[in-house]
């Protein structure tokens, strides 16, 4: 999969090969102001990982891979300026918050868009690829979990067609500390 997006921006899965960049555009998320509220890990935790932990996700999710795909959103320049992931999360198994799953489902989780290219459209571009991705796995639907308090993330999310399914999760220590989750079903 790749297209072009306005600005010449290059909207693809990774290559196995990428896992540097996919490492570095993983940090910068993790060094966003949002980050405590967008990602379950930390730019500590993340930077201290080896670097096969980074070679094995790449490989995971890139093009060709049927389990995720890692989409980016590539400059001119050869940048990376954006991405998410698309899980696919199979009937009987296990979630990440220890859920068992009950249809066959994507899970778009990992979504950044560096800040100097929020607004441009890019988001939209992505969540496009990686929903046309996952309709062609044959899931029922895509979620995505989001925090309560990112309401940034959950205007974009409803504009994009999700739309709360009432699942909420909690995420341990604080009680009050609750995750939402969004679906839209396959059109």
């Amino acid at each position: 999969m790749s297209t072009t997006s306005p600005g010449a921006y290059v909207i693809r899965s990774i290559r196995a090969d990428e896992w540097a960049a996919a490492k570095e555009l993983r940090l910068a998320a993790l060094r966003d102001p949002i980050a405590p509220l967008a990602f379950l890990e930390t730019y500590e935790q993340a930077v201290a990982r080896p670097d096969s932990f980074w070679q094995e996700r790449a490989a995971g999710a890139c093009e060709g891979a049927d389990r995720a795909q890692q989409i980016i959103a590539e400059g001119p320049d050869g940048v990376w300026v954006g991405t998410l992931t698309v899980l696919v999360e199979e009937p009987g198994s296990t979630d990440w918050a220890g859920a068992v799953v009950e249809r066959k489902q994507g899970h778009v989780v990992g979504v950044f868009v560096r800040p100097e290219e929020r607004g441009s459209g890019l988001t939209d571009v992505l969540f496009d690829a990686g929903l046309e991705w996952a309709w062609s796995r044959g899931v029922e639907r895509v979620r995505l979990i989001v925090h309560e308090e990112n309401g940034r993330a959950q205007r974009f999310y409803r504009r994009a067609g999700f739309v709360p399914s009432g699942v909420t999760v909690s995420l341990g220590e604080e009680p009050d500390d609750v995750e939402l989750e969004f679906v839209v079903e396959r059109p």
